[in-house]
């Protein structure tokens, strides 16, 4: 396999570990990326016996470079579609499902595909699937004050919010916003020039999830996991920011997206997974030197209950 590596996969080694992978299980890697984490598990599975991956991604350009193999099947689709495409494929459980949410390298260093803000005459566009009709200049210049705010304040974490929505609105009433140089030169007076490279990754991190609805597709990703896992089948999640964190972390422990700790008469946990570490497994010192982007990965693993 000779295929171009546009993505170094955060914690590939723990992951491995995490899915406890056996020679003839089936598996799903629900962001298959630059293939990564794909390719390793496919090196563990011996076909004769019956082992496969199925890798999802939305990116034409991911599934152009999937690896040709007979042990992998590349599925060209939303993760948060994965119970549907089991049963297309005829697949009535799973031994593993790994998910790292994190956006590959070559989304970042692609000027055309608006997810960065080192190309400042880059579009505003931030989809991950490019057949998608919502855009990141979309949503600057059509969307309510009131819904930017709640978008900055919740997926970006970002302070000052409401004055920065304040400037968008203000600058959309002139002119149009459609480029990366015109959202930095709105921005740049509000955001503090000390954490500058900080704060304009929150504003487009929260421009992005909102783009391909990053929430809505986990919350669907989690139920579908539980569905398609066998009992004794491992979830594997790596996050990048609370928000999933915490989003990944509750349903874990409860099997519920509300976090909510159902119990029976007794008292006694009603969850049909359980957690296997009580904190997220996160890259050690060397991985991060090599790999900067690992510093937020967080990690965390749960086993469905037999």
């Amino acid at each position: 396999m000779n295929q171009t590596v546009y993505h170094i996969p955060a914690l590939l080694p723990q992951a491995m570990d995490a899915l406890d992978l056996r020679p003839d299980g089936i598996y799903v890697d629900c962001t298959y990326g630059g293939g990564g984490h794909s390719r390793a598990i496919v090196e563990r599975l011996d076909a004769a016996a019956g082992g496969h991956l199925y890798g999802f991604d939305q990116d034409r350009e991911a599934a152009a470079n999937a690896m040709d193999d007979s042990r992998f099947t590349m599925v060209l689709s939303n993760f948060r579609y994965l119970t549907n495409f089991m049963r297309y494929y005829g697949v009535d459980a799973v031994d593993g499902v790994l998910a790292d949410l994190g956006v590959s390298f070559h989304h970042f260093d692609d000027p055309q595909r608006g997810f960065s803000f080192r190309w400042p005459e880059g579009p505003l566009d931030m989809r991950m699937n490019r057949n998608a009709a919502l855009t990141a200049e979309t949503v600057l210049n059509t969307y309510s004050p009131e819904k930017l705010t709640d978008i900055f304040r919740l997926y970006g974490e970002f302070s000052n919010a409401r004055r920065l929505v304040n400037a968008i609105v203000s600058a959309r009433a002139r002119a149009p916003i459609r480029t990366t140089d015109s959202l930095l030169e709105i921005v740049r007076p509000i955001i503090n020039p000390r954490q500058e490279k900080k704060e304009l990754a929150q504003i487009f991190q929260a421009l992005r999830i909102e783009v391909n609805d990053e929430i809505g597709a986990l919350r669907d990703l989690l139920t579908s996991a539980m569905a398609v896992l066998r009992p004794g089948g491992r979830l594997v999640v790596i996050t990048y920011h609370s928000l999933e964190d915490r989003l990944v972390k509750n349903f874990m422990k409860t099997g519920n997206l509300d976090g909510k700790d159902n119990r029976d008469f007794f008292g006694h946990s009603l969850a049909p997974m359980r957690m296997l570490t009580s904190k997220p497994i996160v890259a050690d010192d060397e991985e991060v030197a090599a790999n900067p982007r690992s510093r937020s990965a967080k990690m965390r693993v749960a086993v469905k209950n037999d």
